[in-house]
């Protein structure tokens, strides 16, 4: 699958030299990149000592030394020791404006949209799917569910058998799974692999779904041709906000199959609108 052109990066541009010595900062710390003004070697010196006229400067290219924040200077310290305590208390300020920021914008704290959903431990007994049950009249009396509790992901899955009356064994099956992730926005990868579905794998129709979450998509496929075989698939998957949901019905007709005669796939399609509908609003606190 071909990406869209990325709009051209600005070509890169050589740092300009100031026009003008470096200024002083109230930094209380050496900067490592910004070695003193002036030229290295201009006059002849000692070694070990400063050239004539020039203050002691220290190593420019020294490490700078990180530590607590210096103590207020005593009274009448004089106008250096005031400038040092004012830096030290600057970077304090900034420090809490920068940490507030992070706490109301978002930055790395805990932003989960997940619109108020939980996961059930047992998405079988919690799920809707009410619309199949007249097509479906027997109850699966043994259905696969799973849950995870993670701090990163929540989920809960079910798969259920479903079975006319009168036949031994399933006719169709239908999974349901409600995965709340909360570390990551699934949004991005959600829109393409479910808005994709038909570039990455042949003969599906994919189709825009509004009115459930904040994006829906139903992937259906029919294969069957009369009595002879073929299947009959949809899937719905939905996003809201920071959760995903998934519904997938599913039947195969073979020679050996009782089911000769499953339900049409618009009919199964409608079916899982509304019982996805129904199970996102059960599954909100």
């Amino acid at each position: 699958m071909s990406t869209p052109p990325q709009p051209p990066q600005p070509a890169g541009r050589p740092a300009q030299q100031p026009a003008v010595p470096p200024q002083p900062t109230a930094y209380p710390y050496p900067n490592p990149q910004s070695p003193p003004a002036g030229a290295f070697y201009a006059q002849p010196t000692l070694v070990g000592q400063p050239a004539p006229g020039q203050p002691q400067q220290g190593n420019p290219y020294a490490a700078p030394q990180y530590g607590p924040v210096p103590p207020a200077p005593p009274a009448g310290g004089g106008g250096a020791g005031r400038a040092l305590l004012w830096a030290a208390v600057g970077a304090v300020v900034a420090s809490a404006a920068w940490a507030a920021g992070v706490l109301l914008l978002g930055g790395k704290g805990d932003s989960a949209d997940l619109r108020g959903y939980a996961a059930p431990s047992n998405m079988c007994s919690s799920a809707d799917y009410g619309s199949f049950k007249d097509e479906y009249t027997q109850d699966d009396s043994s259905p696969t569910r799973t849950s995870l509790e993670d701090k990163a992901l929540e989920e809960s899955y079910c798969s259920l058998s479903l079975k006319k009356s009168g036949s031994s064994y399933a006719d169709a099956y239908l999974t349901i799974q409600l995965d709340l992730h909360k570390k990551t926005d699934p949004g991005p990868e959600f829109t393409a692999t479910w808005k994709n579905y038909g570039e990455s794998h042949t003969g599906y129709d994919v189709d825009a779904v509004e009115g459930i979450g904040d994006e829906a998509y139903l992937i259906s496929q029919d294969t069957t041709n009369g009595s002879s075989g073929g299947s009959r698939y949809a899937t719905l998957a939905v996003r809201d906000g920071w959760v995903t949901y998934l519904m997938t019905y599913s039947t195969y007709v073979t020679s050996y199959d009782e089911d000769k005669d499953p339900p049409a796939l618009t009919d199964v399609t409608d079916w899982l609108k509304t019982d996805t509908k129904t199970t996102l609003r059960q599954l909100q606190d």
